[in-house]
């Protein structure tokens, strides 16, 4: 079973650079990165080679916007950086359409099973990037509320199986578990 930490916070807290400096306390260069993200405007682009620019360059990247935990277990280190959950999920609501609460929460459930399934297969450090979304606006659309509460149940199982969880505000860590 692969240690398993979780971190999660807001948007701009710091997650991304604590997880990638944890993966290279643990793995050095010898570290796969899953991102989650897709290039779907010049925004996402910049974002996603911002990402790239901040990690090592001897870093594998498997690029996995869904199937995340086929991700994990192909990955050829022992150490692996997730990130992030927030997207990976939002992209499953797409994929399925979700026409009704329940296709948008199962369609989200089965990355994290993925997921978790992947984390007890296989040995080594696992490290999962995720947003506390529910900290923010209540979302007008039902859409929104569908993800926002399925992200929110996602954040839970993953923190509940997790040997860590860190918390990020303003950069800084808070060691909840």
């Amino acid at each position: 079973m692969m240690e398993l930490v979780l971190v999660t916070g807001g948007v701009r807290s710091g997650k991304s650079r604590w997880a990638q400096d944890a993966a290279l306390a643990r793995g050095d260069d010898d570290v796969t990165v899953i991102a989650t993200a897709q290039a779907v405007d010049d925004e996402m682009r910049e974002r996603i080679e911002a990402h790239r620019r901040s990690r090592p360059p001897g870093w594998r990247t498997i690029e996995a916007p869904e199937g995340a935990g086929d991700a994990i277990l192909a990955a050829a280190t022992n150490t692996v950086l997730l990130d992030c959950v927030t997207v990976l999920t939002g992209m499953a609501i797409g994929r399925a359409g979700a026409k009704s609460e329940d296709a948008a929460l199962a369609a989200m459930a089965a990355e994290v099973d993925g997921i978790l399934h992947a984390r007890d297969t296989r040995t080594g450090l696992l490290i999962v990037v995720t947003n506390e979304v529910g900290w923010s606006v209540h979302p007008p659309t039902a859409l929104g509320r569908w993800y926002q509460d399925g992200l929110g149940a996602a954040n839970q199982r993953l923190a509940a199986a997790a040997d860590q969880v860190v918390l990020m505000v303003a950069g800084l860590e808070m060691r909840l578990k």
